[in-house]
């Protein structure tokens, strides 16, 4: 006769199971900081660095250049912003100044309203891009939100400056920039919560 098929104690299982979700869950949040943090020290995909403090995101300091003394005022570089949330941010962003001409040396500010369209109090982080990759060491941020993370009550919009400096020794040949900031959510990821049951 064939031996009957005892029921398997699955608990273990299932708690392992759960663990792996939650690590998965805490590391997929971290790789946007994680990845910031290397773009900043880098300059990879046109990230710019260079914060008021001289410090980028995560507290890692960054060598700034005192503002340029001199403006060159024979070329005009054209500067567009462009904001974007990214999936699971209820919140609108847009520039209220899209282009900008400046001359290279020349301070800017200009300023981003941000506005938080859900009913709870949610905190947010920009990150910036500087498209052609070649500028992005040439685009000093003076002054950014994005330097710090963002806290937004349920409604709330906000006016968010940002003062920068073209360097006049970005070459000649560009013409154009676009800066471009993604607001991600920083919101805790949900952890797993279940109950381990036994499989009788």
């Amino acid at each position: 006769m064939s031996a009957i098929a005892t029921p398997r104690d699955h608990g273990p299982l299932i708690r392992r199971l759960l663990l792996l979700v939650a690590a998965a869950s805490v590391f997929g949040f971290a790789l946007v900081p994680l990845y910031n943090v290397l773009c900043e020290a880098t300059g990879f995909n046109g990230k710019t660095g260079g914060g008021k403090e001289g410090f980028g995101l995560g507290g890692l300091a960054l060598s700034t250049s005192a503002p340029p003394s001199s403006i060159d005022r024979s070329r005009i570089v054209a500067v567009e912003f462009t904001g974007t949330v990214m999936p699971g941010l209820p919140w609108d962003i847009r520039p209220l100044t899209p282009t900008l001409d400046t001359h290279p040396g020349e301070m800017q500010q200009v300023l981003f309203l941000v506005r938080n369209t859900s009913d709870r109090t949610i905190v947010g982080q920009a990150v910036p891009s500087v498209t052609p990759g070649q500028a992005a060491k040439h685009f000093q941020k003076i002054d950014c939100f994005c330097f710090k993370q963002q806290t937004l009550a349920p409604g709330e919009a906000r006016e968010m400056p940002l003062v920068f400096i073209v360097k006049p020794d970005m070459d000649r040949d560009i013409r154009n920039i676009t800066l471009s900031y993604s607001f991600y959510s920083l919101e805790a990821p949900p952890l797993a919560m279940a109950e381990s049951r036994e499989v009788r």
